[in-house]
């Protein structure tokens, strides 16, 4: 029997946690839901990721607004998937901040991952008619962008160290306190998706320089917020193997002359004891393995997801 597409079927609310990571640090985690966050500056605030749509991000903007009530300056986006930008209006940022590449891949593709992302994920969709469009960053960098925070809290140190997750990832790195949203370079208990992803950079020289940094605590892109430098060390571990079997089992197939189906199911074979019960595991997985297989055929740069190449990836592969 076949699966729902995507995450049609995924309806119900998650519970959403709010937690106090340091003085004026802020995360939202969702029960595999993308997490988002705040940091305070001295008299302003900034804000990393945006959610899918106004309405959800004004939900996350009213329990933030109890516990601080400064303009917001900056509104960070770590990547172009519009489940993480298009909620952007509602923050009235002074700013919008992204890297080059990202600014480049929203003109791309940003119309075509729209359509796509709300139809894998309907739920975190809700309110769609209420986003005015596609989501422009106003300021762009290619390596490091340094916020002053205000001599009390430090700065604020925004990052590319490479590609991953997308062509254009960036963390926000808080040396002072530790502390380190690092966006969906890496997820803790919760699958990756990597349907646009740049496997054998993200899961070598990217992963080591953001665990070079020796973060204290992690906010990833999905899951639970890591304390301690065991469980960061873990979660990005994890992200790094689920890379690695990925790699390995789908270059096997394909030495053997195997079709993408069977690269598929050896994938699912080697994944599912230890990650098949995390939250979208199913969902990501069909879209994961095409964009493995495009990349070690010599694919450089992924292909454009469309609402069509999506229900056909599912139906060959989950179907």
């Amino acid at each position: 029997m076949s699966m729902d597409f995507a995450s049609s079927a995924d309806l119900g609310e998650k519970e959403q946690m709010l937690e106090v990571l340091a003085d004026g640090v802020y995360a939202l985690t969702a029960d595999g839901d993308p997490n988002i966050g705040a940091i305070e500056g001295d008299d302003f605030l900034v804000c990393f990721e945006a959610l899918a749509t106004p309405v959800a991000a004004s939900k996350w903007l009213a329990r933030l607004r109890e516990h601080t009530d400064k303009p917001i300056r900056y509104l960070v986006l770590s990547h172009y998937h519009a489940v993480r930008v298009l909620g952007a209006s509602a923050f009235n940022a002074e700013q919008i901040v992204a890297h080059e590449t990202t600014a480049a891949l929203i003109a791309e593709r940003g119309k075509e991952d729209w359509e796509s992302e709300f139809g894998r994920m309907p739920r975190l969709a809700a309110g769609a008619e209420t986003v005015p469009g596609l989501t422009w960053p106003t300021v762009t960098f290619a390596d490091r962008m340094t916020i002053n925070l205000g001599e009390k809290r430090g700065n604020l140190v925004l990052q590319h160290f490479g590609r991953g997750h997308t062509e254009g990832d960036i963390v926000a790195w808080l040396p002072r306190q530790k502390i380190l949203f690092a966006g969906d370079l890496v997820e803790a208990q919760a699958a990756l998706y990597t349907g646009d992803a740049f496997h054998r950079e993200w899961s070598t020289t990217t992963l080591d320089a953001l665990e070079a940094l020796q973060a204290a605590v992690l906010i990833g892109g999905r899951g639970a917020v890591s304390h301690g430098r065991e469980a960061v060390d873990g979660a990005i571990e994890q992200t790094r193997h689920f890379i690695q079997v990925m790699l390995a089992e789908v270059g096997a197939v394909q030495q053997r002359g195997g079709t993408l189906k069977d690269a598929f199911n050896a994938v699912h074979s080697a994944l599912f004891d230890q990650y098949g019960h995390w939250p979208i595991f199913e969902h990501c997985l069909p879209f994961d393995v095409s964009r493995v297989w495009d990349e070690l055929s010599g694919i450089e740069r992924p292909v454009i997801w469309t609402a069509e190449r999506d229900r056909q990836i599912w139906d060959q592969l989950q179907g």
